[in-house]
């Protein structure tokens, strides 16, 4: 099987193409090769899912960035992520001004003048708000989203009980009105029933006629380990109903990681300072480390200086996708106490005369490096 090509280079731009130029390119590409103006073409028809495929992922803001960091590996396995799946129902903005432009017209349901099979639900965010510690190791969440479900009343017929909905007049059931645009006879959208092909005179109270009604409802959202505060949750068909026989809308839950007492994260990275005495960085020891796994044991070396930076091997946070952990990197600095007992000071000032209070400022280094300070 051909490997896929970079999405980058299948839309001949740059990884530093701002989302106006990605939009606008793929609209240039989305004319040239749809299948509507290129009949029976199976090459046009091949680049033009492919540039589709593209676009879906990089005009997203959370897609792009996992794919600028493990390209196409962050949707192999899917995840929970959206991803692209062969749903164009995401771009009506682009072909409806794409083929509207073009025609003379807006196009609405499609240059096809098929019909669709209803309307779908619209997609629906829930802010989470999640703790450090189970961004990193996964966790299962239970939330409550408002959102319309089909109106059990009129069983989402938009009808009153005893009424039932009428033919559209305009476009005889089709949901589209035809037109003729010099050579080219494009559909549009029936603007009296805006595509549903009937008409409703007696509405259900319940729903004003539209055939949902605002439901709460309790759902478990699965929080992949690994994940990072910004980044979401794709929920399939959890968000608001359609209408028509038209599927559902996503939910997507929007991920707030918050800030640990101890660690920070750089993407799969752990880091964290641990405070050490004067001594132990002399003389070297063996200390107890703090990590997402408990504590660990690691050896300071003699003479480590502070700020030194240790590494911890597969102690940092799974990598999306895949099952492997970062590192974490643990940096020493030393702790000068702000009080000392009149033995330790006693200690201290025979420790100060044997070292000397002074640097060797016969140091030619240390002397050159002085005068670079004061010119």
């Amino acid at each position: 099987m051909a490997s896929k090509r970079d999405y980058y280079e299948v839309l001949g731009l740059s990884k530093a193409a701002t989302t106006d130029e990605i939009k606008k390119i793929y609209r240039k590409k989305a004319l040239e090769f749809h299948p509507d103006r290129n009949p029976n073409n199976k090459e046009a028809e091949e680049k033009f899912k492919e540039a589709t495929e593209a676009y879906s992922v990089l005009s997203d803001p959370d897609n792009r960035a996992k794919y600028d960091q493990f390209g196409h590996a962050a949707f192999a396995q899917g995840g929970g992520f959206e991803g692209f799946g062969g749903d164009f129902s995401g771009f009506e903005d682009i072909f409806g001004d794409l083929f509207g432009s073009f025609f003379g017209g807006a196009a609405g349901g499609g240059a096809t003048g098929k019909r669709t099979r209803g309307r779908a639900g619209r997609d629906l965010r829930y802010d989470l708000e999640i703790e450090f510690e189970q961004a990193v190791t996964g966790v299962e969440r239970e939330i409550n989203v408002t959102r319309r479900t089909m109106c059990e009343e009129c069983e989402g017929s938009g009808a009153a009980k005893g009424s039932t909905s009428e033919t559209c007049p305009q476009c005889r059931g089709s949901g589209q009105v035809r037109m003729q645009q010099g050579f080219f006879t494009i559909s549009r959208t029936c603007h009296v029933c805006n595509g549903e092909g009937k008409t409703i005179r007696n509405p259900c109270k319940g729903c004003s006629g539209s055939g949902l009604k605002g439901k709460q409802s309790k759902i478990n959202v699965k929080i992949p380990a690994g994940i990072d505060n910004g980044q979401r949750v794709r929920l399939r068909g959890e968000g608001e109903a359609g209408t028509g026989g038209g599927p559902a809308g996503d939910l997507y839950v929007q991920v707030a990681v918050k800030e640990h007492a101890i660690f920070k994260r750089e993407e799969s990275e752990i880091l964290c300072d641990i405070p050490v005495g004067y001594t132990t960085a002399v003389l070297g020891s063996e200390i107890d480390v703090p990590t997402l796994d408990g504590k660990v044991k690691m050896k300071v070396p003699p003479g480590t200086p502070s700020g030194k930076m240790f590494r911890l091997r597969g102690r940092g946070v799974p990598i999306l996708g895949t099952n492997r952990r970062g590192d974490q990197h643990v940096r020493i600095f030393i702790d000068v106490p702000k009080k000392v007992t009149d033995k330790q000071k006693e200690v201290l000032r025979k420790l100060q005369d044997l070292e000397g209070i002074q640097p060797d400022i016969d140091d030619k280094s240390f002397i050159d490096r002085v005068k670079d300070m004061f010119g």
